[in-house]
C-alpha cells in the first residue's frame, strides 16, 4: 500500500491525473492542454511535431517542468514524456523513484478530439487507460471561435526573431481565453513559446526543433498489443497486484 501511495502522490504532485490529457484551453497544474480555443493559437500550422518543454506554476509557488517531445496533426495531439526527467519543487524524489521501479515513469497522452476520448500509454507496462473527454469545447470546428490579436513588440526566442503578441480567443459561449504568444518569423509564424494564465496557475509551453511533416496517423492510436484499462487508478491496482504476487483482492479485471 506504501507503494501505491507514493505513485498515487507523484501523480498528484505533477498533476497527471486523467484530467492531464482531457485537452483544452485551460492550461495549469494538469499539464500541457490542446483542442478547443488554444488550437487557434497555431494557425495555418496544424500539422507538425516538436520537442516541447511545458511549465506550470501555481498560487503556492510550486512549480513543475516537464520536457517531452509533442506530435500534432488537425487537433489531435500526442505528448511523449519521461516523469523521471520533471524538474520542480513539487514531485517527492521517493516517488519518482517507485514510478521508474514500477515501469510507470514513460508516459504518453494522446487526445483524440475527434473520438472525444484520451488515451494515457504506460510502454513499461504495455498497458493504456482510455478515458472519455469532458471539454465539448476540445472538438469545437475553427468558425465557433473568434482570435484577436494585439502586437506587444518584437523578441528573439531560441534564436528565432519573434512577433510578441497577445492573442484574446473567444469561444462560441462568449468566454475568453487570453494568451501571450511569441510567433517565429523564420518558421512559417509557429507560435515557439505560449504562456496561458487561468484560475491562479500559469502554464509556459516552449518549442523546439520543429517539423511541419505530417505525423504519422498510426501516432493517434495505441498500440492494438496493448492492455486496456478505463482509468489509470485501476491500472495501478492491476499492476500492483502483480508485483505483489496477487496478495490484493478484490480488484476490477483490465477494462472494468
Amino acid at each position: 500500500m506504501k507503494k501505491l501511495l507514493l505513485l498515487t502522490t507523484a501523480f498528484v504532485a505533477l498533476g497527471l491525473t486523467p484530467a492531464f490529457a482531457q485537452f483544452g484551453s485551460r492550461g495549469g497544474a494538469q499539464g500541457p492542454r490542446f483542442g478547443g480555443a488554444i488550437n487557434q493559437l497555431f494557425g495555418a500550422n496544424q500539422a507538425f511535431s516538436a520537442g516541447m518543454e511545458f511549465q506550470t506554476s501555481g498560487r503556492d509557488g510550486q512549480t513543475v517542468t516537464m520536457p517531452g517531445k509533442l506530435s500534432f496533426d488537425s487537433g489531435n495531439s500526442r505528448f511523449e514524456m519521461n516523469l523521471s526527467e520533471s524538474r520542480g519543487t513539487a514531485m517527492p524524489p521517493s516517488a519518482v523513484a517507485q514510478m521508474k521501479a514500477m515501469g510507470m515513469d514513460t508516459m504518453i497522452s494522446i487526445s483524440r478530439p475527434d473520438l472525444k476520448l484520451t488515451y494515457l500509454l504506460y510502454p513499461g507496462l504495455h498497458s493504456y487507460a482510455e478515458m472519455p473527454q469532458t471539454d465539448s469545447s476540445a472538438s469545437a470546428a475553427p468558425a465557433d471561435f473568434k482570435v484577436e490579436t494585439t502586437e506587444l513588440g518584437k523578441e528573439t526566442v531560441d534564436g528565432h526573431d519573434c512577433v510578441k503578441n497577445q492573442v484574446t480567443v473567444t469561444d462560441k459561449e462568449g468566454a475568453k481565453h487570453a494568451s501571450t504568444v511569441w510567433n517565429a518569423s523564420d518558421l512559417k509564424n509557429f507560435p515557439v513559446k505560449i504562456v496561458t494564465g487561468e484560475q491562479g496557475q500559469t502554464g509556459t509551453m516552449l518549442f523546439k526543433n520543429i517539423s511541419f511533416d505530417k505525423p504519422a496517423a498510426s501516432l493517434f492510436d495505441p498500440p492494438a498489443d496493448y492492455t486496456k484499462y478505463d482509468n489509470v487508478q485501476t491500472m495501478m491496482q492491476a499492476e500492483m497486484m502483480k508485483k505483489m504476487g496477487g496478495g490484493m483482492t478484490g480488484l476490477p479485471p483490465p477494462g472494468q
